[in-house]
């Protein structure tokens, strides 16, 4: 395989096709932040506005001014998004609503840690990119507030009945694993590699299951066990791939190589436990018993996945 030859084809896709797509066509020049329900040709079919989508688009820009090129027209529409964030996307006291209507007006209340984490890298890179306190302080004052919400993401918005049965879910350890390093800038160093270790920790040493032949699972109980049940023996092939990516990274700012191989042999045990052996493809939810999931979608070939 021609490595060279495939790089050139993703940086080119990249900077020829898709980014002069999004900065065309989701930019809403009249009320400020981005269009993200787009068709192939560009056309918005719904101006619904959410946070996860805002904060990605603000970060993205944001990364590509700072580690790409100092295009202006990125960092403008950087900016712009996330001056609309600033205005609309919280309640004032930076819990981040999970949508917007076209002119900024809530939809859906704060129940989503997502609208936190997302929010968190947009100011975060955006800081970097225009050396504003404000968006610095913006990104500290919300990943304090995710901190806070650990042991209960959701908060008044948890529809679980509270102690029958308390299951610890891998999301947020894996997210705050690529947030930390995201916003390495803001933070005190101490700080920082205490939260790496404990992220660290969390994945490989609570999800991470050698007795079950080095899967990764969704949820375990508060004391870190396996549970039989729906949630408890569900598997995300695409969390898990998505987790170990950030692994890596941690590694290689870490030096720790042992880390970075044990990610990718992770990388390839979950690929293979994911893939459709019949049509290909990896599936969005499954089973570590071969019970039938609880989604109906289980076996959706998700885009992000």
């Amino acid at each position: 395989m021609d490595f060279k030859k495939l790089a050139n084809q993703y940086r080119d896709e990249l900077l020829d096709n898709v980014l002069p797509f999004w900065l065309e066509h989701s930019q809403d020049i009249e009320f400020g932040g981005y269009f993200s329900c787009l068709d192939r040709e560009g056309k918005v079919f719904d101006t619904d506005k959410f946070i996860w989508l805002q904060g990605r688009e603000v970060w993205m820009f944001s990364m590509l001014y700072n580690k790409v090129e100092k295009r202006q027209e990125w960092l403008d529409c950087a900016v712009q998004g996330g001056e609309f964030l600033k205005k609309y996307g919280h309640d004032g006291n930076y819990n981040w609503y999970f949508s917007l209507d076209r002119s900024g007006r809530p939809l859906v209340e704060p129940y989503n840690i997502f609208s936190y984490t997302f929010a968190t890298m947009a100011f975060g890179q955006l800081s970097l990119a225009t050396g504003s306190q404000e968006y610095a302080d913006i990104a500290k004052k919300t990943f304090e507030i995710i901190l806070s919400k650990v042991s209960n993401p959701k908060g008044k918005w948890n529809k679980l009945h509270p102690g029958t049965r308390n299951l610890k879910n891998f999301a947020l350890p894996m997210i705050l694993c690529n947030l930390a390093l995201e916003i390495e800038h803001l933070l005190d160093p101490g700080y920082l590699e205490q939260t790496m270790e404990t992220c660290i920790h969390e994945v490989m040493d609570v999800f991470y299951r050698p007795e079950l032949g080095g899967i990764i699972v969704e949820n375990v109980d508060m004391d870190g066990n396996l549970v039989d049940c729906f949630e408890g023996r569900q598997v995300t092939p695409g969390h898990a791939i998505e987790a170990m990516w950030f692994i890596m990274d941690l590694g290689k700012r870490l030096n720790r190589p042992e880390l970075i191989q044990q990610a990718m042999l992770t990388t390839l045990t979950m690929l293979d436990y994911g893939w459709d052996k019949q049509c290909g493809g990896i599936y969005y939810f499954m089973d570590r018993n071969g019970c039938p999931p609880q989604q109906l979608e289980w076996d959706q070939k998700l885009w992000w996945v």
